[in-house]
């Protein structure tokens, strides 16, 4: 049997899915068929994960498995372990196959694993910068038999995560309003996406921002809008929490360019990302609720919950992120003790 393994790591969750994708399909085309397997490295344990790759199936040549959260793997008995697999592959038998595909939003991983993985199957998908999101999002639409006005792609951008897994999802939702060759405008984005929206890391950053409420107001919304994501089919608290990291890494940006009450122009604002009248105005707004040392506060919060709910496993995740929105929310960037909550 031969052994192969591949570390996918970085924010962009659509292209990584892409990448994933194009691997299960080559090992389809070589062998036939393939028994494929999803693990999170947290609510698994590392030698169910390495005993499944081990088996050789009677009827399948290729055994493939995805295992999400790799960040998570840090102690030396699991890469020694993992690395004892890798070894195991036979130099003479290419008929079979068994694939591990490590997978961490994470920029890197824990060193020690890092080192086991050869070079050349280790890619890093980095966040899209803004002059490559409009660029693919013409694309997409045209791959898909539909042209899209300026206004209308600025639009779509302002109000989708910075991610293509995102932006994808969303799109489709036009394509089965409309027929083929259509050209998209900001009205079509409005009607389909804006007003027939569900709930995302958006528009939980929205009812954040909103100051017409009082606060208690608004940590009652914004719970609400937890409450609807967390039961809808797209609950991954993984989406949810990149969302509000990059709304608020955006809300930092647009404090530090309006330092000392500085005035941009329309141009120098759309060199910054911040195309639209809807972003400068959200952003705008936010920076009356939050100052420069929240914002940062809250980027750390964001990150330790993360950070959390990967090492407890989901059990707790309601609660978890339930405390994440009250510590923004209500208090501005400080920590909560859980009595505080309750």
């Amino acid at each position: 049997m031969t052994t192969k393994i591949y570390l996918l790591t970085g924010p962009e969750i659509g292209e990584k899915n892409d990448y994933i994708e194009e691997i299960k399909s080559s090992i389809r085309e070589k062998y036939g068929s393939s028994d494929e397997f999803l693990f999170y490295a947290n609510d698994s344990r590392l030698e169910d994960v390495v005993a499944q790759l081990s088996t050789e199936s009677l009827f399948t040549p290729a055994t493939c498995i995805v295992l999400r959260g790799v960040e998570s793997i840090k102690k030396k008995e699991e890469v020694d372990l993992l690395n004892s697999w890798i070894k195991s592959s036979s130099k003479n038998d290419d008929t079979s196959v068994s694939v591990l595909i490590m997978v961490s939003d994470e920029i890197s991983v824990d060193s020690k694993l890092e080192k086991i993985i050869p070079k050349e199957n280790k890619k890093i998908f980095w966040e899209m910068f803004e002059d490559r999101k409009e660029t693919w999002l013409y694309n997409y639409f045209k791959k898909n038999g539909y042209s899209l006005e300026p206004e209308a792609a600025l639009s779509i951008l302002d109000m989708i995560e910075n991610n293509t897994e995102e932006l994808r999802r969303e799109c489709s939702r036009l394509f089965l309003c409309f027929p083929t060759g259509k050209l998209i405008t900001e009205e079509d984005v409005e009607n389909v996406l804006s007003h027939n929206r569900e709930e995302s890391a958006f528009t939980l950053f929205d009812a954040m921002i909103d100051d017409s409420l009082s606060v208690q107001k608004r940590f009652d919304n914004c719970l609400q809008i937890l409450q609807k994501i967390l039961l809808s089919k797209n609950n991954d608290f993984v989406l949810l929490i990149a969302g509000l990291v990059s709304c608020f890494r955006k809300l930092s940006l647009w404090k530090s360019i309006h330092a000392n009450g500085q005035s941009l122009s329309d141009n120098d604002l759309k060199s910054f990302g911040f195309t639209s009248k809807k972003a400068k105005n959200q952003y705008t707004k936010a920076s009356r609720v939050w100052t420069n040392a929240q914002v940062a506060a809250i980027i750390a919060i964001l990150s330790k919950t993360d950070m959390e709910i990967r090492s407890s496993g989901t059990t707790f995740v309601n609660t978890i992120l339930s405390m994440m929105i009250h510590e923004i929310v209500v208090k501005k960037g400080v920590y909560s003790s859980s009595y505080e909550f309750c």
